[in-house]
């Protein structure tokens, strides 16, 4: 059966969310159910996301806007200012989101078909949060959650900083979704820096020749300028992996705490052993590096009947 996914997004500022949502668009053993959209300014985000599943012959899968500012409002958004660059042109401009708020697609989404969606949340949690709390019967009725996000250095992390954006945009909403008892599987900076994407990779997948590929080649290459790297990671498309796969990592059950009080700590996330009555996280600890590469890249260099 093809897993019904639902994706919750930041797409256009880090390229990863572009690849992962093109990941999930080229897999078949996927049922994309929604895409929903956070933080900052969600229009373009949604319009990203509008043209990409056009291009990848899937427009008939509803976006979302959903929440631009962190839980408390207490944090300054951050926006690099490139996203939408080199992808969106004018004509975009006629690109409509869903009228549906993000928060109540996602809700309803769950409701609806009780057990079957996995989120797969790869920007910060705000979406998620305000979810659980407006409809806290989604804790008992989501499939499960894949999220990337949070760094642990746990097993040879000490070179890693010690938190990650998503996390850190909106501390108080992770707080909110690792507090409340859903199945989460929690994808880090400790496995995902582990697999990336370079000039290479390009190559192979401009070879595809189609339109969702030939945009994404020229969305990562962009990335790589503005980055001034060679290289960069999938931090999101390995989320997405894990939710079909979840042999490609290996995972410890710990309990997560958020830091939000903190002077210099907040949206670091902590991993401990869980006590007794506590719903663990799975933390993913350590990846197949090879499997997931071959995964990411067969799937992408594929065509299917759907690409332009």
């Amino acid at each position: 059966m093809r897993k019904k996914i639902l994706i919750d997004t930041d797409i256009g500022t880090d390229v990863d969310d572009a690849l992962a949502l093109a990941l999930a668009m080229k897999s078949k053993d996927v049922d994309l159910q929604a895409v929903t959209v956070v933080y900052g300014n969600v229009n373009l985000r949604s319009k990203i996301a509008l043209k990409m599943l056009r291009l990848g012959g899937l427009g008939n899968v509803p976006v979302a806007k959903g929440i631009e500012k962190p839980l408390l409002r207490e944090k300054a958004i951050y926006w690099a200012g490139h996203e939408g660059k080199g992808f969106l042109t004018p004509e975009d401009e006629a690109l409509r989101a869903d009228t549906t708020h993000a928060v109540d697609l996602i809700t309803s989404k769950v409701m609806d078909m009780k057990g079957e969606i996995t989120l797969v949340p790869i920007g910060p949690l705000t979406n998620i949060a305000m979810a659980i709390i407006k409809e806290p019967r989604i804790i008992e009725n989501v499939k499960e959650v894949v999220l990337m996000g949070g760094v642990t250095r746990l097993c040879d992390g000490f070179n890693l900083p010690y938190r990650e954006h998503n996390i850190n945009c909106d501390p108080e909403a992770a707080k909110v979704v690792f507090n409340s008892g859903m199945p989460i599987t929690m994808v880090p900076l400790d496995v995902t820096t582990k697999v990336t994407i370079d000039r290479e990779d390009l190559e192979r997948i401009a070879r595809v020749k189609t339109s969702l590929t030939d945009a994404l080649v020229g969305m990562v290459k962009l990335y790589l300028e503005i980055q001034r790297r060679d290289y960069t990671w999938l931090h999101d498309p390995l989320a997405l992996a894990v939710s079909l796969d979840g042999s490609l990592v290996k995972t410890m059950d710990m309990k997560v705490s958020v830091e939000t009080r903190g002077e210099y700590s907040i949206g670091q996330t902590i991993a401990t052993k869980a006590k007794r009555g506590e719903t663990p996280i799975k933390v993913c600890i350590d990846v197949d590096t090879k499997r997931f590469k071959d995964f990411f890249m067969e799937r992408i260099c594929t065509p299917s009947q759907k690409d332009n």
